[in-house]
């Protein structure tokens, strides 16, 4: 938080990268822990770094209405107090202003204007009792009309992160509709400070935990699970940020025994099964919804109630369930089964191509394979251990390649070299004919290729490389090398047989500065009117040469554009990318890999 409001002082490529990760960890973090005080500042300072148009010009339509709305709201305030005080009710009234970012959110989701949110400004009431939340709700129906299906009853359906609150929309004596908030203030002080809420006003009181307490920790012991079942880091911080989804909305469902489950909309019973425990979702075989059998691809809508049926016979979850399931619990939990089932057999495949590696290149792993280079292949890669390293190399998710040359790197670091007159003499010979041989191993484009000499080297279509990145070469039958990048996934899904035909490559430093190289990136934006006229105009001024542009616009008014161009190296693509990134509404930037 500390960093995000002296981000002023910051450089602008800093703001952008560290507001983004704000915007996709912090604030949904805080969100998450119902921390609101927090979340609503990290939101809008993020917001205000990534979107400064659109943020600038909210913030000034909010203001030009603001008094308007204060006075209306104040009006209300008023009416309000004087009849919840005749109801014998004693409670505090105040007015709250939704914060920018929330009101953004709202208009991209639900495709409105500024004018038709309801809740900019709302009125918010605090008492000392449930019973008095709902006996206020009661005068407050009676005073106005309330708009139907505007009534959410979130202390009987608490938010995931433990938000409580009765939220009503009603229609004043004017015409103009406005939101109403009733609460307790130990609800209040939960939405605002969330999980820490317990320690900041109950510290010594009591020695126990009740079960709404351990509620509000259960989510991060499920995040402590994930990272202690995942043994690769980026796993784990993808599947956070999925969860994190703050975009993302939640149906209601009730458990045979009454017991309210939130799930992604868009959810099925596998993803109910998991939310119950993961042994429940390994032994479906169906489910029931509101008494009748469903098929497990059936949406779950609000208020279904739900059994699941399991059998000690059932083989476990199928893949086609990884395609089906909405939530990232659900979606973890059936990965790490078929892990953990597989995983033996992924090890000793790695070991083998880790071995047959090492032969085909003339290593000995047993050198290499100690624990000191071990330790950085493992810092390197992310990953805890070796069996999870070889597991890695057995499933495809590395290559054995990445792993020898490194456990080799860091032995070749450590061996002393005693040279005598014989390998003396060699290297001077070695020296002497080094530029002739480098002019025999040169491809297209500055490519060295290792071993290889006159061979055609070509660039692959898939994934489109260009000076800067890391490349590997693959020996092709009848049409020479083809340079992949070395997270291709074409790369990253070669079978074990055809591994054996990788070979390194590297790029060469070349005086031609005015070769160019094709790229091509996915660009995802929220959809607006001159989208793609601002993108052209980026790449016109940054005289580039743009090949082709495909666009689609998904049932979320999310733009996915896909851009072919060419550019002279990693250099020039990623000072391009950095200032799409800055384009208002455009929200992520990948390059194609295959």
């Amino acid at each position: 938080l500390h960093n995000m409001r002296t981000m002023q002082y910051q450089s602008p490529a800093k703001q952008v990268e560290k507001s983004r990760e704000t915007m996709d960890i912090y604030a949904p973090i805080a969100h998450r822990l119902g921390i609101s005080k927090i979340k609503v500042e990290l939101d809008d300072l993020s917001m205000k770094y990534l979107m400064p148009d659109t943020y600038n010009d909210l913030v000034k339509q909010v203001d030009i209405n603001r008094p308007g709305r204060e006075a209306f709201i104040k009006s209300i305030i008023k009416e309000v107090g004087m009849h919840i005080s005749n109801a014998g009710i004693e409670a505090e009234i105040d007015g709250r202003v939704k914060h920018f970012f929330s009101i953004y959110r709202k208009m991209v989701n639900q495709n409105k204007t500024l004018d038709q949110i309801y809740d900019i400004f709302a009125v918010r009431i605090k008492v000392d009792t449930v019973k008095d939340c709902y006996a206020a709700l009661g005068v407050i129906h009676e005073m106005y009309k309330p708009i139907p299906g505007r009534f959410k009853d979130y202390i009987a359906m608490p938010k995931p992160n433990m938000y409580q609150s009765l939220h009503t929309t009603l229609i004043a004596s004017n015409g103009q509709p406005f939101e109403v908030q009733i609460r307790t203030y130990e609800m209040h002080r939960i939405a605002e400070y969330g999980i820490a809420a317990h320690w900041k006003y109950k510290e010594g009181k009591t020695g126990e935990t009740n079960k709404s307490e351990e509620a509000k920790l259960s989510w991060l012991r499920q995040i402590l699970e994930w990272q202690r079942d995942m043994s690769d880091n980026k796993e784990f911080l993808s599947s956070i940020k999925n969860d994190l989804n703050l975009f993302s909305d939640s149906v209601y469902c009730f458990t045979p025994t009454g017991d309210v489950k939130t799930l992604p909309a868009g959810s099925n019973p596998i993803d109910f099964a998991y939310s119950i425990h993961s042994a429940v979702g390994n032994k479906m075989v169906g489910a029931r919804v509101n008494g009748k059998l469903v098929n497990i691809d059936y949406e779950i809508k609000n208020g279904d109630r739900i059994e699941i049926i399991t059998s000690q016979n059932s083989k476990g979850p199928s893949r086609d369930w990884l395609s089906m399931v909405k939530s990232t619990q659900a979606r973890n939990k059936i990965n790490q089964w078929f892990k953990q089932e597989l995983k033996e057999d992924n090890i000793i495949k790695g070991k083998e191509l880790i071995s047959n590696y090492c032969k085909g290149k003339g290593i000995v792993l047993s050198e290499i394979n100690k624990p000191e280079f071990v330790e950085k292949a493992l810092r390197k890669y992310g990953y805890k251990d070796w069996d999870s390293i070889m597991a890695a190399v057995g499933h495809g998710a590395l290559k054995e390649g990445q792993i020898v040359n490194k456990l080799n790197e860091e032995y070749l670091k450590t061996k002393k070299s005693e040279i005598t007159d014989k390998q003396a003499l060699e290297q001077i010979a070695a020296s002497e004919s080094k530029e002739k041989e480098k002019d025999n191993k040169k491809g297209k484009g500055g490519i060295v290729v290792k071993g290889i000499h006159d061979v055609a080297v070509r660039f692959s279509r898939c994934c489109n490389p260009v000076p800067g990145d890391e490349i590997v070469g693959f020996v092709t039958r009848g049409r020479g090398i083809s340079i992949h990048r070395t997270d291709c996934i074409n790369i990253l899904n070669f079978p074990a047989s055809e591994r054996a035909r990788l070979i390194e490559a590297e790029w060469e430093q070349t005086e031609n500065k005015d070769e160019k190289y094709s790229a091509e990136i996915n660009i995802f934006a929220g959809n607006r009117k001159g989208l793609i006229v601002d993108i052209s105009r980026l790449f016109t001024e940054a005289n580039i040469d743009v090949r082709f542009m495909n666009s689609r616009v998904n049932k979320k008014n999310i733009a996915t554009i896909n851009l072919g161009f060419v550019v002279s190296g990693k250099e020039e693509l990623n000072r391009l990318i950095d200032k799409l990134r800055k384009i208002d509404g455009v929200t992520d930037i990948e390059r194609a890999t295959g």
